[in-house]
């Protein structure tokens, strides 16, 4: 079995959600994995299932609204543990309608961009939060 056969890749979408000139994040809930670090919104791809509709079921899931995914705005590996690469998809949301209802996180937190650097992201968003955030 060749190495790339071994290494599991699993596919993660996320949103960025700009209103009023701010950002809308998510922390996790306590107890379960990267308990209360903060994240965009969205989630796993299930096998079959196309990034983009992945992205609008998960944000039905996690905030009650339905929305247009517009351009991918970065698209890159990280590897959280040996043998299974997580492939982070972030997307821009030019729309969505119903209002933002929290479903699934601890907290959510909406912010300037330049304040993103300042709030405890998962380790393979930390990179493009400081390119959203201009710090880069």
């Amino acid at each position: 079995m060749a190495p790339e056969e071994k290494t599991k890749v699993v596919e993660v979408v996320a949103a960025v959600i700009e209103r009023d000139g701010r950002i809308l994040i998510g922390q996790r809930k306590p107890g379960g994995r990267h308990a209360l670090q903060w994240e965009f919104p969205g989630g796993k791809v299930e096998p079959g299932e196309e990034p983009r509709a992945a992205l609008a079921r998960e944000l039905r899931e996690e905030l009650g609204i339905e929305a247009v995914i517009g351009p991918q705005i970065d698209a890159y590996d990280f590897l959280y543990q040996p043998g299974s690469i997580t492939r982070l998809m972030f997307f821009h949301v030019t729309d969505f309608k119903g209002d933002v209802v929290n479903l699934d996180f601890h907290a959510l937190a909406w912010e300037p961009r330049e304040n993103l650097p300042a709030y405890d992201f998962l380790e393979g968003d930390v990179e493009f939060v400081k390119r959203l955030a201009g710090a880069e």
